[in-house]
């Protein structure tokens, strides 16, 4: 009688639980171009974002050969200004996601390893602020501190910083336990040397991973500040800004508000992605 209990799996089986599925392979792609475009904006487009042209205003989009998505109200190239608006859309993602780490891993670390009065405290003052709105929360922040890119990215970053508090006190009362924490206790070794060997770094991996996610969280806040001109002010080329603008001529040239409006969403979805596959590999899960 024969049997099938070792024969080997089908060879697409095999490769559909290896290979990145299209989605994340187009995600990647687009996210390359726009690290590209930020890193170094005129090998893409090299017309000056501020330039008032010759040409008239509201071009359409390829009904010129020298604008490619057409010119906004006051004839500047909407492509170029797309472009060159990349680089603070990704830092205000990169930053803020940045600020929310460092925030959330010291406050996840004082709740996971303090004393129970301490970590009632904490966890308490996180429960308050994750109760309001995360853009109302940074909107608060910089009626405080006043606009600004540098006011917005730092507004966002606090604003986000209680998620990842919140997940590195979890995972931080998880590694307290684990045994080679106890063996490093149990050896003499000081209670910072085990914190910041051991505990830390084991106890934000996990975040890390969800942690790119965030970045498309705090890219999409980041331009509902811009679009509220609470971040870059006019007329600095930015994703929130060109929306804003674009909306006062929504009944002249709808594009205007289509292309940055787009440009934001698959830049959005291209990072939740790529995060998702990345927490699906680091959970041991297959990519089909």
């Amino acid at each position: 009688m024969t049997t099938t209990a070792h024969l080997p799996a089908p060879r697409s089986v095999w490769l559909r639980g290896r290979l990145p599925r299209p989605g994340v392979v187009l995600s990647a792609v687009f996210l390359l171009v726009a690290a590209v475009a930020a890193v170094a904006p005129g090998l893409i487009a090299d017309q000056d974002p501020l330039a008032v042209g010759a040409d008239p205003g509201f071009l359409p989009p390829f009904a010129s050969t020298a604008h490619l998505l057409g010119t906004d109200h006051a004839g500047r190239d909407v492509f170029s200004r797309l472009v060159h608006g990349t680089a603070p859309s990704l830092v205000m993602g990169l930053g803020a996601t940045g600020i929310a780490l460092v925030g959330g891993a010291v406050l996840g670390l004082l709740a996971g390893l303090g004393s129970r009065a301490t970590e009632t405290v904490v966890m308490r003052v996180l429960d308050i602020v994750l109760a309001i709105p995360e853009l109302l929360l940074a909107l608060i922040v910089i009626a405080l501190l006043g606009t600004g890119t540098e006011h917005a990215l730092l507004a966002v970053g606090v604003a986000t910083i209680p998620y990842y508090a919140r997940m590195v006190r979890a995972q931080t009362h998880v590694v307290r336990r684990s045994g080679y924490v106890e063996a490093a206790t149990g050896l003499g070794i000081h209670r910072a040397a085990v914190i910041w060997r051991h505990v830390l770094p084991n106890a934000i991996k996990p975040v890390l991973v969800l942690a790119t996610i965030g970045v498309g969280t705090a890219i999409a806040v980041g331009a509902s500040l811009g679009f509220l001109g609470l971040g870059a002010q006019p007329p600095a080329p930015e994703w929130g800004s060109m929306l804003a603008a674009g909306v006062q001529y929504i009944s002249i040239d709808w594009m205007l508000v289509a292309i940055p409006g787009v440009t934001i969403t698959l830049t959005v979805l291209s990072v939740t992605v790529l995060g998702r596959d990345l927490r699906r590999r680091a959970e041991g899960k297959a990519a089909g």
